[in-house]
C-alpha cells in the first residue's frame, strides 16, 4: 500500500453517505481533505468529527459551474495541488416511466452526475498533468451497466459517468494521472430517500429483508485503488451486495 499522508484529496458529495465515509478513512491515513457539498451545516458537523485532520472546507453546489471554477481556482495555495479528486456527489430522482417522468427530475440528475463531475473534472486535472500526478475516482453505479424499469435518465446518467471515465483514461494515456470508476450496487444511503423526495417508508423498502452495501464498504474500496502503488491503475470496480445478482435480482429473506 502506498501512503497519502500529506496528499490533498478533494471529495465532492462530502456531507453524507459515501462522501462522508471517504473522508473519515482518508483522514485516517493522513490525507488533507478538501469537502466539498452543498450542505455547509453538515460539513462543519463533519470537520468537527475530523478534528486533528488539515480540512478545507467548500460549500458549493457542483451544478453550478461558475461557482466550481470560482471556488478551485481561488483555493488556498496550500490547497491548490489536488491529488486525488473523488468525484462522488449524484443523485437520483425518481423512479417513473420516461414518458411520465419529471423533468425537473431529470435536469437534476444530468446536472448534478454529469455536469458538476465534468466541470470538477475539467478544473482539476489539467493541474495534475502539469504536476505529472494525481487520481480522479469516478462514483458510478451498476446502473451504469444495466438499466432497470423506472431508471431510464438515472441509468443513462450512470452509463455516462462510465463512458466518461473510460475516455478520460484513453484521454490521460501517457501521463501518470490514473482514472477509477467504482460502480456499487445497493448501498444503504440517503440515496433512496432523495429518490422518493423525502418518502421514508417507501426508501426503508429498497433494503428490506438484505444486507446492502455500507457507505464504509465503497470507501473501503476506493481507499484500495488510490494506494495501489503508481504503476498499477484499478479501471472499474463493480461492487454488490451478497443478496445481488443483477440491477434488478436480489434475494430478500
Amino acid at each position: 500500500m502506498v501512503s497519502i499522508k500529506d496528499q490533498i484529496v478533494l471529495i465532492t458529495g462530502a456531507s453524507s453517505g459515501i462522501g462522508a465515509a471517504c473522508a473519515k478513512i482518508f483522514a485516517e491515513a493522513g490525507a488533507k481533505l478538501i469537502l466539498v457539498a452543498r450542505r455547509q451545516e453538515r460539513l462543519e458537523e463533519l470537520a468537527q468529527m475530523l478534528k486533528g485532520t488539515a480540512v478545507h472546507l467548500l460549500p458549493l453546489d457542483v451544478r453550478d459551474r461558475v461557482s466550481v471554477e470560482s471556488a478551485f481556482s481561488s483555493l488556498p495555495a496550500d490547497w491548490s495541488n489536488v491529488d486525488i479528486l473523488i468525484n462522488n456527489a449524484g443523485l437520483s430522482r425518481g423512479l417513473n416511466k420516461l414518458h411520465e417522468g419529471r423533468i425537473q427530475d431529470w435536469e437534476e440528475m444530468l446536472d448534478t452526475n454529469i455536469k458538476g463531475l465534468l466541470y470538477c473534472t475539467r478544473f482539476l486535472v489539467p493541474g495534475m498533468v502539469n504536476r505529472g500526478r494525481g487520481h480522479v475516482v469516478n462514483l458510478g453505479s451498476i446502473a451504469g451497466h444495466q438499466t432497470y424499469p423506472g431508471g431510464n435518465v438515472y441509468c443513462a446518467s450512470k452509463a455516462a459517468v462510465k463512458a466518461i471515465s473510460e475516455g478520460l483514461k484513453q484521454d490521460l494515456l501517457g501521463t501518470p494521472v490514473r482514472v477509477t470508476s467504482v460502480d456499487p450496487g445497493l448501498v444503504e444511503t440517503e440515496f433512496s430517500n432523495v429518490r422518493f423526495h423525502g418518502d421514508t417508508d417507501r426508501a426503508k423498502k429498497v433494503y428490506q429483508g438484505l444486507t446492502p452495501l455500507t457507505p464504509e464498504d465503497i470507501a473501503d474500496v476506493i481507499f484500495f485503488c488510490v494506494t495501489r502503488p503508481a504503476h498499477v491503475n484499478i479501471s472499474e470496480i463493480l461492487l454488490v451486495p451478497t443478496d445481488q445478482a443483477t440491477a434488478t435480482l436480489v434475494n430478500r429473506i
